[in-house]
Formats: structure tokens, C-alpha cells, sequence
């Protein structure tokens, strides 16, 4: 990355432009590119915004982008190939963790896919609802039938 970074500072220079304005035209800020230059890759939380930074910087000096991509490409893989499986594991066992502490602290909301559990109270009241519909459809039809003549002679075989 500081091979990358030198080659960036040396054309901008010899182009004799300053951080500021290259700052200023690129709408980037100039601590990122000074980052950059110098070959800070740990300043960086997403490396997507800073491929797409490399880009548009190489770009604007008159370099080629794929070749300055190709060689942070390079230089991620070197990078990463020397970490130690144990730490990759390790890290994102804390990663996991880290998520479910969220996942209990996050506020739930109609719009999030996780679903509220509902208490005892809930079915409770469910259940309650429904005997409550059910006692009203049977008094309806009792009031609806209990003048006909078929109800009469149902309540008169009964009382035989």
C-alpha cells in the first residue's frame, strides 16, 4: 500500500497539484487522501469506499485505475494471507457475539422482520375473544329460532 500511496503522492506533485485542491475537486476529504498517500489502510472502515476513493484518485492524476486497483488488490491478499486462521475464528466469534448483544438491545418495530414473542396474556385474551364470539352466535340463533314451530315441538318432545 505505501508503494500505491508513494506513486499517488509523486504524480500529484509532479503534476503540481496540492492536497487541498485535489481535495477540493475530488469532493474527497484531504485527510482521507493524505490517508491514502501515506499508505494508512487501518483509517479505513469500509475498503469499498476506499477502492472507490483509489479510483477516483488515480483517475483525476491520469493513472490507470485498473492497474491501481489490481495492485491494493495485491496488497489486500498479501495482507490477509498472513493472518492466522485462529484469529479470523477468533474475530468472528466476537463478531457473533457483538451481534446478539445488538439483536437484544435493538428496539423492535412493526417494520423489522423480527417478531415480538406475545405472552400467556396474549393467548388468554385470544381465547376470552373467542368464547365471547362464540356465546353470541348461539344466543343470535336462539333468539332468531325460538319462536318457530319447530323449536316448540323440539321443547315440548323434551319435556316428556
Amino acid at each position: 500500500m505505501n508503494e500505491i500511496g508513494e506513486l499517488l503522492r509523486t504524480t500529484r506533485e509532479g503534476a503540481g497539484v496540492s492536497l487541498e485542491e485535489a481535495s477540493s475537486d475530488l469532493e474527497i476529504k484531504p485527510l482521507i487522501l493524505e490517508n491514502i498517500e501515506n499508505g494508512n489502510i487501518g483509517c479505513f472502515k469500509d475498503i469499498f469506499v476506499l477502492k472507490d476513493d483509489l479510483v477516483n484518485y488515480a483517475k483525476y492524476l491520469g493513472l490507470d485505475p485498473k492497474k491501481i486497483i489490481d495492485d491494493f488488490n495485491d496488497y489486500l491478499f498479501e495482507y490477509t494471507s498472513k493472518i492466522p486462521v485462529d484469529d479470523i475464528e477468533k474475530a468472528m466469534m466476537e463478531q457473533k457475539k457483538e451481534e446478539g448483544k445488538e439483536a437484544k438491545e435493538r428496539v423492535v418495530s412493526p417494520y423489522t422482520n423480527s417478531v415480538k414473542k406475545r405472552g400467556k396474556w396474549m393467548m388468554l385474551l385470544y381465547i376470552m375473544v373467542a368464547i365471547l364470539v362464540l356465546i353470541v352466535v348461539f344466543w343470535a340463533v336462539k333468539k332468531i329460532t325460538g319462536n318457530t314451530t319447530t323449536t316448540n315441538i323440539v321443547n315440548y318432545v323434551d319435556r316428556w
